[in-house]
């Protein structure tokens, strides 16, 4: 008797992603629930643990040392605003099948998605510059006889090395982890004794304050907890996830499913909800420690792990060093790439981190260049934590361009068919848009008041 023909199993490549979804393809054959959740996690997950950058983690710190618990109001506030901008980037991803600036460079003048790319570019160079000197600062930490200015050339080179001959995703899965030592400081809240009715009086009711040194910190905050580099790195990692199915023609990878836009949403707000928890319990571990001890300014790394004494004693430095070295090796990878896809996306070039050197070499020279950069702004004398501080400021005067030119591509439904913004999330995101220029015009408005 013949055997029945076993059914040939169809590969997601040959399937468009109009009908399936890289998380859904994904999720497909996992009978655990708990391991479907985890499989539904990809490029939300990544950018919310890279937005906890240094230079994040700096900004944080200067925030609490500062001014306390006044800036607390801003982390339940700013979790749906992120998650809805981070959301309609990747909607533009997954429908276009192409990275926010292609999309850009075939629907509007290409001066004006050249001049978004180039500023887009500058920023993250600095802010790579800041992380890459941060990194070594921690590694100061862990080796005080090392000066600092003598690791950032290493640093910058193996950074460099594994993001052109390592595989990415292995890279952001060993230095993930590491990001989850900043959790010492939800732990070390609790030790330090913070005057709870405060904390949750200033979580509640938000402070607004017009001198210079508050709204600088308020930009400063807004500007690396929503940052533009992550709306870029968003929407091409949707791509690229496509792409690692085998779905190399654009034509295979436009349109998307409503199932997994709700997958990636759900990505979205985990990435952001992670993000902006690390945001928080850095500016009350700050304000309970730095700030009661009129500690109110943050100059070096070991300045900032003060805030861990009372729960990590003299490992205090060694925890911070190795969440400031994760995090900062996972968000340099992230910054220099979303520099390549912007300019690479602007100008036509082929791009992406699953491209070999050699097919898509202008995008990996992008990242070369980034790196180098970023690496010699490190011998200018500026020292580490106002590096981090003021690239963050600058964040918060570009995203307020990069957010309008977001909205109004997300809204064209000759770009986005069917998945144009829905009222919340178009709300949302203007209000986002808003309130970052707010803050910028804010600032500029009270300057040295």
């Amino acid at each position: 008797m013949a055997e029945p023909k076993r059914k040939k199993k169809t590969s997601a490549a040959s399937v468009p992603a109009s009908e399936l979804g890289s998380r859904e393809t994904a999720r497909a054959d996992e009978p655990n629930p708990g391991l479907k959740f985890l499989r539904i996690l990809g490029p939300g997950i990544i950018v919310g643990a890279s937005d906890d950058d240094p230079s994040g983690i700096g900004t944080y710190a200067v925030a609490g040392a500062q001014f306390g618990y006044a800036t607390l109001w801003l982390a339940p506030i700013t979790v749906p605003l992120m998650a809805a901008v981070q959301y309609i980037s990747a909607k533009i991803g997954l429908t276009t099948g192409e990275d926010l600036a292609a999309t850009l460079r075939r629907n509007y003048p290409h001066p004006v998605v050249i001049t978004v790319a180039t500023l887009l570019v500058a920023a993250n160079a600095i802010n790579a510059g800041a992380d890459i000197g941060a990194i070594a600062a921690s590694l100061n930490l862990l080796v005080p006889k090392i000066p600092p200015a003598t690791l950032v050339i290493p640093i910058g080179a193996a950074l460099l090395a594994l993001q052109i001959w390592g595989s990415y995703r292995t890279i952001a899965g060993i230095f993930k982890w590491l990001t989850l030592s900043l959790f010492a400081y939800v732990a070390a809240a609790f030790f330090a004794h913070p005057d709870w009715h405060a904390v949750l009086n200033a979580t509640l009711i938000p402070h607004i304050s017009f001198k210079s040194d508050y709204l600088m910190t308020l930009v400063a905050i807004l500007g690396t907890t929503i940052s533009p580099y992550m709306l870029f790195w968003q929407a091409a990692q949707e791509v690229e996830e496509d792409k690692a199915l085998g779905r190399a023609a654009l034509r295979q990878r436009r349109g998307t499913t409503k199932n997994e836009k709700r997958f990636a949403l759900l990505d979205i707000c985990v990435g952001m909800l992670f993000s902006n928890l690390v945001m928080y319990f850095i500016i009350l571990t700050t304000g309970a420690t730095l700030f009661v001890h009129g500690q109110h300014h943050i100059e070096t790394a070991a300045d900032a792990a003060k805030a861990l004494v009372p729960f990590a004693g003299r490992w205090a430095e060694w925890l911070l060093a190795a969440g400031m070295i994760g995090a900062g090796a996972l968000a340099v990878p992230v910054l220099t790439a979303s520099s390549a896809y912007a300019l690479g996306g602007a100008f036509g070039w082929k791009v992406g981190l699953s491209e070999h050197p050699g097919r898509a070499p202008r995008f990996y020279w992008v990242i070369v260049l980034s790196t180098f950069v970023g690496v010699g702004m490190n011998f200018l004398g500026i020292k580490a934590v106002d590096a981090l501080f003021w690239t963050a400021v600058i964040n918060g005067f570009l995203a307020p361009v990069v957010l309008a030119v977001l909205m109004i591509v997300s809204g064209n439904r000759k770009i986005m068919g069917q998945s144009t913004n829905g009222p919340v999330t178009s709300v949302l995101g203007w209000l986002t848009t808003g309130a970052m220029a707010s803050a910028a015009i804010a600032l500029v408005v009270f300057w040295g008041k």
